[in-house]
């Protein structure tokens, strides 16, 4: 029977997860991301389904934090140059439409980051950084943290929170003070 310890349960199967998933991404990683990012003129997100969402949330707070922000499809998107970088979410790195999207920024000199859990996907070959969330996927391999959510739940959630760690980190580097954050947040609402 579901009950309020059958949430508590969860929330605690959900946390724990998380934590394993975001203690496994390499540090190293994460600060030539953050370097990326703050040398970039402009950063483009391409992902699909609940990931596009968890990168569409990341793109927002960043632009908050005053870096140039493109979502890839969307009606104000620019060119992308070889000053930019493209950014892509897949768990698995095989899916469709972000392969072809990166594969097309590469060949207007773009830098392209990817993150994802399979570091032998199609997107290898085009990859300049790639960032490793060790979870469960369609690979299934060895060293993947596993998850009792369905399908590739933890995945959105992992990268969805690492945005919002490496925005704190950028938050930090560039000595922002939160008060003034409020100033880029969306004022028509």
């Amino acid at each position: 029977m579901v009950n309020i310890d059958t949430y508590l349960k969860n929330c605690d199967i959900i946390l724990r997860e998380c934590n394993l998933a975001l203690h496994g991404v390499n540090s190293k990683a994460v600060l030539q991301y953050i370097d990326m990012l703050l040398e970039a003129d402009k950063v483009f997100f391409v992902g699909v389904g609940r990931v596009l969402l968890s990168l569409e949330a990341i793109a927002k707070r960043y632009a908050h934090l005053g870096i140039n922000m493109f979502i890839v499809g969307q009606i104000t998107e620019p060119a992308i140059t070889e000053k930019d970088i493209l950014v892509v979410g897949s768990g698995s790195g095989e899916t469709f439409f972000p392969v072809g999207i990166a594969r097309k920024a590469k060949n207007y000199g773009a830098k392209i980051v990817h993150i994802g859990s399979n570091p032998k996907s199609s997107l290898k070959e085009f990859t300049d950084l790639f960032i490793r969330i060790p979870v469960y996927s369609k690979i299934n391999r060895a060293d993947e943290v596993s998850s009792n959510q369905p399908m590739t739940s933890l995945f959105e959630q992992s990268l969805l929170l690492f945005g919002d760690v490496t925005a704190m980190m950028i938050i930090e580097e560039k000595e922002i003070e939160l008060d003034k954050l409020w100033n880029y947040h969306a004022n028509l609402e």
